[in-house]
């Protein structure tokens, strides 16, 4: 039985075939330090650093590289963001559905002396602007929200948020954990100030990669401070993009991996990943739809959501499910909460959580198909289970 690999949204898997190319081309010929010697490996590795940063910059339509930093993961970027730009009586608006490396920062900002006010999401986890929009106050000085759901996948009427966000001459900080590389995002056209980013999701490149874009005119406090391979005669953190923020020798082979996922990405074309990762959720919606017993939660609407769905079987526990689908079909998904009990609050889901599918630029409608015949042998599982006891 072949796997089927529905944990997209954890990691995606498997990786273009020009990933793994990459890394050995890398390990080859450019397995130096960037920044820290001018010999050719040196060298070469510093241009693979720059090569990742060029690809980001045109995926995401930024004018300049430099405004690209990098991170191990989303969650140093998310932590940069917020730590560097918030302090003790500022007042931050995010919303329900974060995931916990939005919502634990600022939680612990909290404690701290921030004002914080969380928006209550719907059930199917759609915002109402309106609220976001009453809540801005004098004080307010930053609207962080994801853009698209680790646990349902409902996307963020994100060009909306910013413009009001702008209104108040308020930056606004994104979560893209989930969609980029999965939906368009152009900082440009949406008005983003802070977009974060991990690499080994949509991006198709390896864990331990990630960052940011900083929009320009945005100083945000670093936060670690050391080496950058730049200034070295001085005892000070330098002052310039990308420098300030990245300190200690980056993760060169990941972020070869992490160029050549995004160069496929711009040779596919982000329109075309995000039509089938469509295709996909509206098969298994379909699907779904008058199956007896299985609970899907989030917008009926493919085009508010991405390739991320959640959901229950009555009578068989979430991580029940997982393992059956594990064991006897070969379907890997992640059951529990997903970091994000707060999402799980909002769909009344707390605390046992869902079994979560998320699909990729390699899942075929086939697996959907085989997918959505499994839930339907469960509903049988758990009506025996029923009757038995």
């Amino acid at each position: 039985m072949s796997t089927i690999y529905f944990d997209n949204a954890a990691t995606s898997w498997p990786k273009p075939d020009v990933v793994q190319v990459a890394i050995g081309h890398y390990f080859g010929l450019a397995g130096g330090n960037p920044g820290r010697s001018g010999h050719r490996m040196s060298i070469a590795a510093s241009q693979v650093v720059e090569d990742a940063r060029d690809a980001l910059a045109d995926l995401f339509n930024v004018a300049d590289p430099a405004q690209i930093v990098f991170a191990k993961n989303a969650t140093e970027a998310l932590n940069l963001a917020i730590y560097g730009w918030l302090q003790p009586g500022d007042h931050a608006i995010t919303t329900s559905l974060e995931h916990n490396s939005v919502m634990r920062p600022l939680r612990h900002l909290e404690s701290k002396g921030l004002e914080l006010t969380v928006i209550n999401c719907a059930a199917d986890g759609t915002l109402d602007v309106e609220a976001v929009r009453q809540a801005f106050k004098s004080n307010t000085k930053l609207l962080v929200t994801t853009h698209g759901s680790n646990v349902v996948g409902t996307v963020m009427p994100i060009k909306q948020l910013a413009e009001i966000a702008h209104e108040h001459d308020v930056p606004y900080l994104i979560d893209a954990a989930q969609t980029a590389g999965v939906l368009p995002i152009d900082v440009e056209a949406l008005g983003i100030d802070i977009l974060t980013f991990t690499g080994h999701k949509g991006l198709y490149g390896l864990t331990g990669t990630g960052g940011l874009y900083i929009r320009e005119g945005l100083t945000l406090k670093p936060l670690m401070r050391g080496g950058t391979g730049s200034d070295s005669a001085y005892e000070y953190q330098p002052t310039f993009l990308p420098d300030i923020y990245e300190s200690g020798t980056p993760n060169v082979a990941g972020l070869t991996g992490l160029a050549a996922g995004v160069n496929f990405l711009l040779e596919t074309g982000i329109e075309q990943v995000a039509a089938h990762e469509r295709r996909l959720m509206t098969r298994f919606l379909d699907g779904t739809r008058n199956i007896r017993g299985v609970t899907v939660y989030g917008p009926d609407d493919v085009g508010i959501r991405c390739g991320v769905v959640s959901f229950n079987i009555d009578g068989l526990v979430p991580s029940e499910v997982a393992l059956l689908l594990d064991r006897e079909y070969s379907i890997m998904c992640r059951p529990g909460l997903h970091c994000a009990p707060r999402a799980h609050h909002s769909l009344g889901t707390f605390p046992t959580g869902t079994v979560r599918f998320s699909f990729g630029y390699f899942n075929t409608l086939a697996e959907i198909d085989t997918a959505v015949n499994a839930l339907r042998e469960l509903i049988t599982v758990a009506e025996q289970q029923k009757v038995s006891s």
